[in-house]
Order: C-alpha cells, then structure tokens, then sequence
C-alpha cells in the first residue's frame, strides 16, 4: 500500500490508500461516522452484502473460490453466522477489501465496495463520500494536466534551443549567394 491520502465527509477523516493501482478506503475511518457500536462483520453478516463481494470479485478477481463463497453465502443470515475480513481474504481469496495492521492499519476495500458500505451507514452519508472522493480525484486530474502541460511546454522550448544550436555551430556555413538559397 502506498501513502495515505484524505477526505472528510461529515466531520470524519476518511484514508484512502493505493493498493495495485486502485484506490481502498478505509472502512474504520467510515464506521467512526456511524452511531452506536457497530462493525464491520455486521455488515458483512448481510446476505446483499455477500452477494455484492461475489459481484465484484466475479467481474475483478480470476483466483476467487466460488465454492468456499458459496458455504460462506449459505451460513447468511443466521443468527450465529459472523464473517471477518480477513477470513474472506483467507478462505475465498477476496481482493475487494484489506484488513492491515500497523501503519495505515485498519479495514479498507475497494472504491466500489466502499460506497456500498456507505450506503449501509447511510444514504446520505454515501452521496457524500461519492461526492468527496470524486471532487479527489478531480483535484489529482488538474495536478496531472498541469504537470504534463508544464512537460510539454519546457519540450518546446528546448528543441528551438538545441536547433538554433544546431544551425550555428554544427551545421557548415553556406557561402552561396542569397538568391540561389532557395
């Protein structure tokens, strides 16, 4: 994982790594948001949830175990049934979520599934954090357009520089009279 970058939504201080090139964020940052005790497992414990994981990691993941999911899917909803993140990771071999300790430690899962657990705190906690996490990403663009415009810009001027360079001191002097140049 790469470094942490932030965004607040609704007072709370959301990290979102860089994991293969995408963006995780951080599920602990969202639940802080939320009132009362709850956890992540107890939104993993939701039938839609799982359902939406296999989605994701239908369309993203070749190495997921359908099978081992499809036990896990069927435990759903009962009510001794409890799921952890890192048993997903372990048993079905989910890419869509992290759970790290240490520096940057804590739940995190990829963008598509992060909004979803947003929309289980909240809808308008969800519009939110899409909304901030897109005006991110714009704020990245306009810093990347203006690297790339600044790249091109000192590109042009050092290819005048060095061909000048080139009609002056490499190139043979013609003694040809002007009218017979062209």
């Amino acid at each position: 994982m790469s470094k942490l970058k932030k965004i607040e939504v609704e007072g709370t201080t959301i990290g979102i790594v860089n994991h293969n090139e995408e963006d995780y964020i951080s599920l602990t940052d969202m639940l802080k948001a939320k009132d009362g005790s709850f956890f992540i497992s107890d939104w993993l414990r939701n039938a839609n949830t799982l359902d939406y994981i296999k989605a994701w990691e239908t369309m993203n993941n070749p190495h997921f175990n359908y099978g081992e999911f499809a036990t896990i899917r069927q435990e759903a909803g009962s009510n001794s049934f409890k799921v952890s993140v890192k048993e997903l990771m372990e048993r079905v071999n989910v890419t869509c979520m992290l759970a790290k300790a240490g520096r940057y430690g804590g739940t995190y899962a990829h963008k598509d599934i992060a909004f979803n657990f947003g929309m289980w705190i909240s809808p308008v906690f969800q519009l939110y954090i899409v909304k901030e996490y897109q005006r991110l990403k714009e704020i990245e663009s306009n810093q990347y357009n203006l690297e790339w415009n600044v790249k091109r810009v000192l590109s042009k001027v050092n290819y005048t520089i060095q061909t000048d360079a080139v009609k002056e001191y490499v190139l043979p002097q013609s003694t040809l009279p002007e009218a017979k140049k062209t």
